[in-house]
């Protein structure tokens, strides 16, 4: 299995991120990738390759051209406004003001903001780029012929929406894969996310399309983020009824519970037809993670993977959450070690 990844990811160097109350460094941290590239090494897995450009139009194919804008531009305005540390959004459209785009920045940021977790830093827009073009070199080696790719990209990318960022997110990586596999042939896209969190901007972008299959097992957001998607009853819209799957699940989940949520959303992906499939690879449901609730063991990633490599799709892995950093790379690597051994 290929890997491909860019060390531009080191330009998003947040600062901190607010997290109970307090100001805490930053649990998406760029040596969440240096533990995932270690394990790759000692696993004889393939050297990491660089992606090439792919240009805008693979984003702007899934995003809004004025959330995009905002993204390119917000750190100079920022700045120029005289601001110092990270741009950090502050107020939001609440239910009890008027949802209109404002033209200052400090307003914008809210505009386009998800939540408050998720400041924006000098080197944002570019690590964002590059994530982007780590995901596309995958999913066109996938198209090219190859049983699978990983993209270890970051920052990840689940809970951008067609306009806006947070929870670490700003592209959506996962859709971005959807998307170009469907502008370059494939009719039918499945995309599966196993992270903790609920992947609320991949359901978003996709609630009222047939043509791309979306499911997520996730933290109940009954007591989970993003809180406001990601229940049972959200099962798509108009022309997309009956093709987005949630299956949330309680705090403390073990691996049987979780399995048997997994074999359920790999069912409706075969019943759907998918041909090609894209994971939304979060390893936060690790029992040890900091900001995550779910019970699963790193054996029990290795047993995951299996389950999809039997599944027999073309599969693009897209890097998304896990925040256990010293458990991170075992974790990611039993998840793809797990898949080869099942596809040989």
């Amino acid at each position: 299995m290929k890997t491909y990844y860019s060390p531009k990811h080191r330009l998003r160097q947040p600062k901190a991120e607010l997290h109970d109350g307090q100001w805490v460094p930053s649990f998406e941290s760029p040596e969440r990738m240096d533990h995932i590239l270690e394990a790759l090494k000692a696993r004889g897995l393939d050297e990491p390759l660089e992606p090439g450009g792919y240009g805008m139009d693979p984003v702007l194919a899934v995003h809004d051209a004025d959330y995009i804008e905002f993204l390119a531009s917000v750190w100079e305005r920022w700045v120029a406004k005289g601001h110092q540390g990270d741009a950090v959004p502050n107020i939001w459209p609440a239910r009890t003001l008027r949802d209109i785009r404002p033209q200052a920045i400090e307003a914008q940021l809210g505009y386009y903001a998800l939540a408050s977790d998720t400041t924006l830093t000098e080197g944002t827009w570019q690590a964002a780029l590059a994530a982007k073009d780590v995901t596309l070199a995958a999913t066109e080696a996938v198209l090219a012929g190859d049983s699978s790719a990983f993209a270890l990209c970051r920052p990840p990318g689940h809970h951008a929406s067609s306009s806006q960022f947070g929870g670490y997110c700003f592209l959506n990586n996962a859709v971005i894969a959807a998307q170009y596999a469907r502008d370059h042939g494939k009719q039918r896209v499945a995309v599966l996310d196993v992270d903790f969190h609920h992947g609320n901007g991949t359901q978003e972008i996709f609630y009222r399309r047939n043509d791309v299959f979306t499911t997520s097992l996730h933290g109940d957001p009954e007591h989970a983020f993003p809180f406001f998607l990601g229940r049972a009853d959200e099962t798509g819209a108009g022309a997309g009824e009956g093709f987005n799957l949630n299956l949330p699940l309680p705090n403390g989940t073990t691996y049987r519970a979780w399995a048997d949520a997994l074999e359920t959303a790999l069912t409706a992906i075969e019943d759907f037809g998918a041909e090609l499939l894209v994971v939304s690879l979060g390893v936060d449901t690790f029992e040890n993670d900091p900001i995550s609730l779910f019970k699963l063991t790193s054996d029990d990633f290795s047993d995951y993977g299996k389950r999809l490599g039997r599944l027999g799709l073309p599969t693009v892995f897209v890097m998304e959450g896990g925040y256990a950093v010293a458990e991170i790379g075992t974790n990611t690597v039993n998840v793809l070690a797990g898949f080869n051994a099942e596809r040989g």
